[in-house]
């Protein structure tokens, strides 16, 4: 994500990163945007002294700009700590597919990019751990993610959304394991298991693999002025008209 990232000219104020892992993006962030303002939401279990050591270490002036507030907090109200149209750049990794509704959040992102802003943003797809949906029933007790939504829905629900000019990828990455408890453990962690069993099966039981569908995406805010279309129609208002001078 960072990759393609830098390539993108645009001119950064303010940045939302959710979620954010300390020591991962500050630094990028630092280095491509040294002046910009980094608002971040972070993931439970993430100490303060952590985050602030890790603003510390990747550039001084992180420790100053923005704010840090718990992922749990939007999980919990559905809404950015942050007033409308006051980020340049959203930021998301690995987190849509355990949203019930990935819409809310693109609303919300649309509520808090200001003109020209962009989201970008990357997500497990539906065929993530799809090696443990043919094993024997009652051996793992998987489950589906919580949003299983491919690279064409999420393009789909963008530009619902109203976002413009939605670019989306897709990678298949595959984890090969040397015992089956740290398969489970990440089964566990990208909360494809329910662990109501802490045995464990014995080795060879479990495919000694794990495919991971990554999503890739971003768009763009154009055209924010604008009412949201109806039967393919934009409607603004009167005084949004103006007479061009010189």
């Amino acid at each position: 994500m960072l990759q393609k990232l830098a390539i993108v000219k645009l001119d950064v104020k303010d940045i939302l990163i959710v979620p954010d892992f300390p020591g991962k993006h500050f630094s990028f962030f630092a280095k491509r945007y040294p002046h910009a303002n980094i608002h971040s939401l972070t993931e439970d279990g993430i100490a303060r002294f952590e985050m602030w050591r890790s603003k510390v270490i990747s550039h001084w002036r992180s420790l100053f700009r923005g704010n840090t507030n718990p992922l749990a907090h939007y999980l919990a109200k559905g809404k950015f700590n942050l007033p409308d149209n006051s980020v340049d750049l959203v930021l998301s990794n690995l987190l849509l597919q355990d949203l019930a509704d990935p819409r809310h959040f693109l609303r919300e992102c649309w509520r808090v990019l200001r003109e020209g802003g962009l989201i970008t943003f990357s997500y497990l797809g539906p065929d993530t751990g799809k090696e443990f949906r043919a094993l024997e029933p009652g051996l793992v007790k998987s489950k589906n993610l919580l949003s299983p939504w491919d690279m064409h829905d999420m393009g789909d629900a963008l530009l619902g959304e109203r976002f413009s000019d939605p670019v989306m990828d897709m990678e298949f990455i595959t984890l090969d394991y040397q015992s089956n408890a740290l398969l489970l453990l990440d089964l566990e962690a990208l909360k494809l298991l329910q662990m109501s069993d802490s045995r464990v099966p014995n080795q060879g039981v479990l495919p000694q693999k794990m495919t991971l569908e990554v999503v890739y995406g971003h768009a763009w805010v154009i055209g924010k002025q604008l009412s949201k279309a109806q039967d393919n129609v934009a409607y603004i208002d009167a005084n949004q008209i103006g007479r061009k001078t010189r």
